[in-house]
């Protein structure tokens, strides 16, 4: 069963509609932006992740698994697998 979807306003900036999930925190594309590029990825095992914004743009799932390696400084193996399949899965949409 699909879960129901809620507009409600970023929890940061409060001036743009996010459609979440009722467990999701609502945040903007733009905030979410900010906050995930604040930092350098410079080591070298996570170097993947460093991608076009563009890509960034169209996935919130990619911009959570980032935010999850600035906070931890670490990601699962599962975790990488998904996002270097998201990421093809979304340039081959692209071409």
């Amino acid at each position: 069963m699909a879960r129901l979807k809620f507009k409600k306003k970023c929890g940061i900036c409060r001036e743009e509609w996010v459609l979440i999930n009722d467990r999701e925190y609502p945040i903007c594309v733009n905030c979410h932006m900010k906050q995930i590029f604040s930092e350098e990825i410079t080591e070298k095992k996570y170097d993947f992740l460093n991608i076009d914004k563009k890509i960034y743009l169209k996935s919130r799932f990619l911009r959570n698994i980032r935010h999850s390696y600035l906070r931890y400084k670490s990601l699962t193996d599962k975790q990488v697998e998904a996002f270097k399949k998201a990421v093809e899965d979304i340039k081959k949409e692209k071409d």
